[in-house]
């Protein structure tokens, strides 16, 4: 079937800059506590720079996801049943999706991606690997409803949200986005989602905080692409990467911070920052099964299986669309 041309859900100003990208940057770089959404660390070099860090040896939530999805995709594939599009939100390299097609006798296969350049060259290549299976990429952002092709307009589907992605989320809004995911899913749809679990502290920070230094080269990344893609004269060099706990919220933090008194320019608005002041750039939430449980159901997600590692790690869950009903 091959790749059908790619569906851009993007808007660009007339120099090529994506306008989302430029709004949440500047709006970012202005709060007291200055902050720049995850999702704009995946510029080609930036997912370039992810895949490496899902090999490396302190990163455990790949090579956990990977051995569950091995293990039980069967399993999911007999739940759901056949024909059904396989709906991937922030697909990236889609490396784990072929565990899941090779099981599933899916109708198509949409991968959804903000990163166009990566979304295209993983597109062809699970093309090659499964040639019966209809490939239709859409370049756009899945953190709100996404209209999908027409071609799909008769299949049921199974959106498929793996990594963990969930947890870079603070709870109301990962919630918003799982209720985001019903609408664009629709009834009688089910999500197959990935859950990074609480655990020691140690681990965690090592996992965000490698000692290769590619995350580091990661994070900084993102400054590289506002200075190349928004005229930014951002001195790269003046900056460290951190990776904290939040006991509070449950999570790991990822910040940019400031190494001396610097000022800098983006898109022509000036912006300053104090020595040890941070830009926070990625949240990953650390999650109970239960709490997992919990926040599929207030996104309106009602789970039917689980499965987990021996040793805690990682939770993936299936879960069916809750019918649309009034409250008792």
């Amino acid at each position: 079937m091959g790749v059908h041309a790619d569906i851009k859900l993007v808007d660009h100003d007339d120099d090529g800059v994506d306008l989302a990208f430029r709004s949440d940057v500047l709006s970012g770089l202005a709060q007291q506590q200055k902050a720049v959404p995850a999702r704009w660390f995946y510029d080609l070099a930036g997912s370039e720079l992810f895949e490496r860090i899902t090999d490396l040896p302190e990163y455990y939530p790949t090579r956990t996801e990977t051995a569950l999805l091995d293990a039980h995709c069967r399993e999911v594939a007999t739940l759901v049943g056949s024909g059904r599009a396989v709906v991937e939100f922030g697909s990236g390299s889609s490396v784990k999706t072929p565990l899941l097609l090779r099981e599933m006798d899916a109708g198509a296969y949409v991968p959804i991606d903000i990163s166009g350049d990566f979304l295209r060259q993983s597109s062809e290549k699970l093309a090659e690997k499964f040639p019966a299976v209809p490939v239709i990429p859409i370049e756009g952002d899945f953190m709100k409803p996404v209209s999908l092709p027409a071609s799909v307009a008769g299949l049921e589907r199974l959106g498929f949200f793996p990594g963990s992605t969930i947890g870079n989320m603070v709870p109301h809004t990962a919630i918003d986005l799982l209720r985001s995911m019903r609408e664009t899913l629709g009834d009688r749809s089910h999500l197959l989602i990935g859950f990074d679990r609480a655990k020691d502290v140690r681990r965690l920070i090592a996992a965000y905080d490698d000692a290769e230094g590619v995350t580091a080269r990661f994070n900084l990344n993102l400054l590289a692409r506002i200075n190349r893609e928004l005229g930014g004269d951002i001195p790269i060099e003046r900056f460290r990467h951190v990776a904290r706990w939040n006991e509070d919220w449950s999570r790991i933090e990822m910040h940019l911070e400031a190494t001396d008194t610097i000022a800098f320019e983006v898109s022509g608005r000036r912006f300053a920052m104090d020595q040890g002041e941070t830009i926070h750039t990625e949240n990953s939430h650390k999650y109970t099964p239960n709490q997992a449980r919990l926040m599929l159901q207030a996104g309106g997600w009602s789970p039917a299986a689980q499965w987990t590692d021996s040793g805690d790690d990682f939770l993936i869950i299936l879960a069916r669309a809750t019918e649309h009903r009034s409250a008792p």
